[in-house]
């Protein structure tokens, strides 16, 4: 059997950290030596399984990367996700980021980054929300001509906690649509006297509510008749197990920017 792949966690006090940290630990396919935090967290020197509520695993919480890892997974925030993509590339690691609310100037920086180090990006790691994607890419293929006629909206749903409206995934489904359908204007919530719906817009609606997982619902409204592509999470499996995918998916892969859909050969 070959030797484990070396994985380090950034950002592994969070909860979608917690979940990877917990995964990981039991993965023979993967041996986790860095569980990274920022240097102000306080979690650190805690023992990295004893956070994320399994056994001890003799890894502490720490700011500072192991010399030993072929691959890192990203679920942080977009500076803290900045300052993992410069040591990254500095030392030749393959990473997975699943960090949402990057600027247009740090996905630029994620494409220089790319050039030299093999990256996988999404907004979200999910198997089912990015075989949502396809089938809404589809959708909007097979209603293009119609597009003049049909109104989208896209409904999100997500914990109280999260800090960025709408998700990083509604986004990237209205990118998807407008891709395939040609709108130009993305209207984020309505409120007042406003007049008639555009048809080239694409509506986005963001819910922050409890624990929710995470919610998504694509509707393709036309006179007479709906479709909708809906996709929930009940718990946070979904998005570690995808980034533990992809991280395994990037050990054979050459430096260049990939997706999930590559991942899962969608």
């Amino acid at each position: 059997m070959s030797q484990p792949i070396t994985l380090a966690i950034h950002g592994a006090s969070g909860r979608n950290g917690r979940q990877l940290v917990a995964m990981a630990s039991h993965d023979p396919l993967l041996r986790l030596t860095g569980a990274i935090v920022g240097p102000e967290s306080r979690a650190l020197g805690i023992d990295a399984g004893e956070l994320a509520g399994v056994a001890p695993i003799e890894l502490p919480i720490a700011a500072t990367w192991p010399q030993e890892v072929q691959v890192a997974i990203d679920f942080s925030t977009p500076d803290a996700c900045m300052a993992a993509v410069e040591h990254c590339e500095k030392h030749a690691i393959a990473m997975v980021i699943a960090t949402t609310g990057l600027l247009e100037i740090q996905f630029e920086r994620i494409r220089q980054a790319a050039e030299s180090i093999p990256i996988c990006y999404a907004p979200n790691m999910s198997v089912a929300v990015n075989v949502a994607m396809k089938l809404v890419e589809q959708a909007a293929k097979s209603l293009r001509p119609f597009s003049d006629g049909v109104d989208v909206e896209i409904i999100e749903r997500h914990h109280r906690m999260k800090e960025d409206s709408p998700s990083g995934t509604a986004l990237r489904f209205g990118q998807i649509v407008a891709r395939e359908m040609g709108q130009t204007e993305h209207a984020h919530g309505r409120e007042g006297l406003i007049g008639k719906r555009p048809h080239n817009e694409i509506g986005y609606h963001a819910v922050r509510i409890g624990d929710d997982a995470g919610q998504h619902t694509i509707c393709f409204g036309m006179m007479g008749e709906i479709i909708e592509i809906r996709v929930a999470a009940s718990n946070r499996d979904p998005y570690a197990s995808g980034a533990i995918a992809a991280a395994k998916y990037l050990i054979s892969k050459p430096a260049g920017l990939y997706s999930m859909f590559d991942v899962l050969g969608l």
